[in-house]
């Protein structure tokens, strides 16, 4: 194993270590079997998860399997059904090699949102388990929406298995601008919209939001002994970036340097955790990126980055700033682009127009947050039908 790949695990290790001593007492809606195996006799299953699909040491699928359920494919998102690949990596079809099952690839890069007519007609409901981080960008719920849409035009059942939200107890950015609808933004809700893959499934369908407002048969297993103030601690990362719970808190703040020349640390032991530039000046910390698993060419590769280390922002602090531009709007005026500092990937990262020119009139971090507060309040009362946990 190479020293990268070994500090990937060792990572995961001990989210997952952490992970299940701060969540006991949460029943993932995967454990709860006795309410969905029998939802699923007789019937042939399509199963959407990946890595984190996990009930302690087993895997849904070989629970399915062991208990007699007809699996018969595998849809797999980014990063693949393993969870190996990179962030926005295009991932192949082909076999799962642990069940011999076949895998559907839902990022397979051809832009695609439907499964092949072959893949949709060889099976009876689609089954939902993975863990999502509770943020508008992040694809694990965009290719859910993609599959319900799906289920709606082949008239198929669709079933979730839920799981807590680590970001739940949070609610802030504007809402998306459904013209900068893209494969990092499905739902006009906020960046940080603080509801597990559940509720958003009945949100989509009771909002009108599927493809010409379709109805699904649609089945929710919730989890147990989870509010939205649960701090859940994810037993395993979700994927190869996002390794430690102070990045899942950093990451509503971090994520749009994805669409500058910044680095915010691919291609380190620390991503999402530190930002930096070569260029960027005066800094007392420097990192250089490399080629790593889960980031093979990360921005910035085998370049000497100075910038700011946060990992000594305790949890707590994390959390309570949700979103907090002061990080990019820093690094923007630091390195004086101008415009140039932005790709047109930015908006829809953050689902607005305006946001941009706010940066660049010099707008505080606190008054940008100020504009979307209208957003949130709005976003907290259309949501509350289909909460299925306590605020």
């Amino acid at each position: 194993m190479y020293p990268n790949t070994l500090k990937y695990w060792l990572s995961a290790l001990l989210i997952c270590l952490f992970g299940f001593a701060a969540s006991a007492g949460v029943t993932v809606g995967a454990a709860r079997t006795a309410e969905y195996l029998p939802l699923l006799k007789g019937k042939r299953v399509a199963l959407f998860s990946n890595h984190t699909g996990m009930v302690g040491d087993r895997h849904t699928v070989d629970i399915m399997l062991d208990n007699g359920i007809d699996v018969v494919t595998l849809f797999s998102p980014e990063h693949g059904f393993r969870g190996t690949a990179d962030a926005g990596e295009h991932v192949a079809s082909g076999i799962d090699g642990p069940t011999g099952l076949p895998i559907a690839s839902l990022y397979d890069g051809t832009g695609k949102r439907m499964p092949a007519p072959d893949v949709m007609e060889c099976f009876d409901v689609i089954v939902v388990d993975i863990q999502d981080v509770g943020l508008r960008f992040y694809t694990y719920y965009c290719t859910m929406i993609d599959l319900m849409n799906a289920a709606a035009a082949y008239g198929k059942e669709f079933v979730v298995l839920d799981r807590p939200n680590p970001n739940g107890m949070t609610v802030d950015g504007p809402i998306l601008d459904m013209k900068y609808a893209s494969g990092v933004g499905r739902l006009p809700i906020p960046v940080v919209h603080g509801m597990t893959m559940g509720e958003l499934a009945l949100m989509a369908v009771g909002e009108g939001w599927l493809a010409d407002a379709a109805r699904i048969p649609l089945t929710v297993i919730p989890c147990e002994g989870y509010t939205h103030q649960t701090r859940y601690r994810l037993p395993i990362a979700p994927s190869p970036n996002l390794r430690s719970m102070r990045a899942i808190y950093l990451y509503p703040s971090m994520c749009y340097f994805e669409a500058t020349p910044v680095s915010l640390g691919r291609g380190t032991d620390y991503p999402f955790e530190v930002y930096g530039h070569p260029a960027m000046k005066a800094r007392d910390f420097s990192f250089t990126p490399r080629s790593v698993p889960g980031a093979k060419n990360p921005p910035q590769k085998d370049k000497l980055c100075h910038g700011v280390d946060l990992r000594d922002i305790d949890e707590d602090q994390a959390i309570a700033q949700g979103i907090n531009l002061e990080y990019l709007i820093d690094a923007y005026r630091d390195l004086g682009l101008g415009d140039k500092f932005f790709t047109n990937f930015f908006e829809l990262l953050i689902g607005k127009g305006d946001i941009r020119g706010m940066i660049a009139k010099g707008m505080s971090a606190a008054d940008i947050k100020a504009t979307w507060a209208a957003d949130v309040a709005r976003f907290r009362e259309q949501r509350r039908p289909y909460l299925l946990y306590e605020e």
